[in-house]
């Protein structure tokens, strides 16, 4: 991996590259994705069985959409037990996490008869999307379903493109199953996000859409949004490691490709005090990358967005961190905790050298759908807030109307707003 000297300018260009992942900058697929969904939401199944045919090679039709419960017990036979009992045992995790995060709705009440509150529901029906052929993980399932279980989604839909046999990956119908999808549809693609969002004669329409893909897929959430809600339009995976020279730099260097692998654009940083675990991580980045099986996508991503840089203190490390915010920070120092006090920009943090990042990927049990790109200077995880809304209470009596009416009255005339004074002022003359 290339050492570079952190400065402000290098810092500045090493942003700038990160920039150009940004699904933002897939404008020139945008022609193709809506007239996907627009084929979608005028024609319903007719267009979303032919554009699986065209692109998954399989003839969907009404008969076969649906993932019927024999399916998933062939694949239950078809998963090692050891792997399905692994599958229970994160989803666990998982769920006690985001237990954690529910809030119940409040009121506040006061002796002059004004009644304040916020009523917190879920949203009726969730729809999760889930890659399908190589790109099968069953552990973002997990981490897409799971959150609105707990929240209280009655109705989570999944879809999911079958292959030319119409198959579903055996490992993503058992992690269903255990995470409690209530229906699986055959159906990936733009052309699934867009069955999702308006509905079809199979397909019911959701309130969100959740859950990763590929470039079309995250288009087409982009373009759905609004008509339903959506968690994020994520970009490619990315880690940065801050540490000194306490950190073992084999350590530091596997943890770098853990997310290297992922992708081309995928992006792996390393932040350090110290030139010569600078140079130990170098090395054993080259002798690891040797061994791995995907070898040519990590060159690819270490070559266009991987870096080791250099700085002068751990001050201008945080600094340069809290401007990357990126999706996944290990911190790897001398005292972890009293530097993850100073980082205000990261999806998640991961401290000391036993808590590399795969182990959130999998199984610790906070969420794995991260902000990407930046946008963890101001998005969340997924969380069991993504799959509630909140509806203000608001009741005053005749009383408690009365000693505020003419502040009211003289807001609304001040906004050029004469309907809402008359609508306030009609009760006092």
């Amino acid at each position: 991996m290339r050492i570079i000297r952190l400065t402000p300018e290098a810092r500045k260009n090493i942003l700038n590259d990160l920039l150009k992942r940004s699904p933002n900058n897939y404008g020139r697929f945008e022609e193709a994705v809506n007239a996907i969904i627009e084929n979608v939401k005028e024609n319903g199944d007719k267009a979303l069985f032919d554009y699986t045919a065209r692109f998954d090679h399989f003839a969907l039709d009404a008969s076969n959409i649906r993932v019927g419960r024999k399916e998933t017990e062939e694949a239950y036979a078809q998963v090692e037990p050891a792997f399905i009992e692994v599958l229970k045992r994160s989803a666990e995790n998982i769920r006690a996490f985001h237990t954690r995060q529910l809030r119940t709705s409040w009121f506040e009440t006061k002796e002059d008869g004004t009644i304040l509150g916020m009523r917190i529901s879920p949203i009726e029906r969730a729809g999760v999307y889930v890659p399908g052929g190589k790109a099968a993980y069953p552990s973002s399932l997990l981490m897409n379903v799971i959150p609105a279980k707990v929240a209280g989604v009655k109705d989570i839909i999944m879809t999911t493109p079958p292959n030319a046999e119409g198959r579903i990956d055996p490992g993503t119908l058992v992690a269903a199953d255990i995470a409690g999808v209530n229906t699986i549809f055959k159906a990936g693609g733009a052309q699934a996000v867009a069955a999702m969002a308006f509905g079809t004669e199979s397909v019911p329409k959701v309130d969100k859409i959740t859950g990763p893909g590929n470039i079309f897929v995250a288009l087409a959430k982009k373009a759905v949004y609004g008509y339903v809600s959506i968690d994020s339009i994520a970009g490619p995976s990315e880690i940065l490691v801050l540490a000194d020279e306490t950190a073992r730099p084999e350590y530091v260097a596997a943890d770098l490709l853990s997310q290297a692998e992922h992708d081309e654009m995928a992006s792996a940083i390393l932040i350090t005090t110290s030139k010569e675990l600078a140079e130990q991580v170098s090395e054993w980045v080259d002798t690891f990358v040797k061994r791995l099986e995907r070898k040519e996508i990590i060159s690819k991503s270490l070559e266009h967005y991987g870096y080791i840089l250099l700085a002068e203190n751990m001050d201008d490390a945080v600094e340069t961190a809290n401007a990357i915010a990126s999706e996944h920070l290990e911190i790897l120092t001398r005292n972890p905790f009293e530097v993850m006090t100073r980082i205000r920009n990261a999806g998640a943090v991961f401290l000391g050298e036993y808590s590399s990042e795969p182990l959130g990927d999998y199984y610790a049990g906070p969420n794995h759908i991260l902000p990407t790109n930046g946008t963890a200077r101001f998005f969340s995880p997924l969380n069991v807030d993504d799959f509630l809304k909140k509806t203000s209470i608001i009741s005053y009596s005749r009383n408690a109307l009365e000693k505020v009416h003419e502040d009211i009255e003289l807001f609304a005339r001040r906004e050029g707003l004469t309907a809402h004074e008359n609508s306030i002022r009609v009760r006092f003359q």
